[in-house]
């Protein structure tokens, strides 16, 4: 098994987090994992992506051309990744957020998360990145609940500890979300 995912937004939207925590996720499962993170130089604001490979196997390169996933928080991502997907592939896209939801792929499944939405309802916009990675868990199973649980656990720093719970029931909410939809 080896898959990979291009997770791509703005600077702030909490991307190379929400890659951090799948690489960590990953390590705890005992597999092999690759974070490469990519951003502009103003950061908050600017360009923000990263790849994480996670696999049974030894990972040749972090460099991904055609990914199996894209987790999408903004048009500019959605733009730039959306013919990169594999064949077959999946696309988790903040519907909240993404106005350019027309002439999307045929050949990809889509899930379409209002993930600033959920995340709103919850009392913290900036918990939308947990939002799709729980449905992103729920839907490909790439990873256990119990294992993003505990990476984020030990990823949080210490001065943002008390979002944990907060980005723990956000997960929640992502993994409630597609349930509902297969239903």
């Amino acid at each position: 098994m080896e898959k990979s995912v291009i997770i791509g937004g703005f600077g702030g939207q909490g991307v190379l987090f929400l890659g951090k925590i799948l690489a960590h996720a990953g390590m705890l499962e005992g597999k092999e994992v690759t974070w490469f993170p990519s951003y502009g130089a103003e950061m908050r604001g600017g360009t923000a992506n990263c790849t994480v490979v996670i696999s049974d196997e030894l990972i040749g390169s972090p460099v991904i051309t055609k990914p199996d996933t894209l987790v999408a928080m903004s048009d500019a991502s959605l733009k730039k990744f959306d013919q990169k997907i594999k064949n077959g592939g999946s696309l988790f896209l903040d519907s909240s957020l993404i106005n350019n939801k027309e002439d999307l792929r045929k050949d990809i499944e889509i899930f379409a998360v209002p993930a600033t939405e959920i995340a709103r309802k919850l009392g913290n916009t900036k918990s939308a990145n947990m939002v799709l990675l729980g449905a992103l868990i729920a839907r490909t199973g790439i990873l256990s609940k119990l294992s993003v649980f505990k990476a984020l656990d030990s990823s949080m720093p210490d001065n943002k500890k008390d979002l944990t719970a907060g980005n723990k029931n956000a997960i929640t909410e992502g993994m409630k979300y597609i349930e509902n939809k297969k239903s």
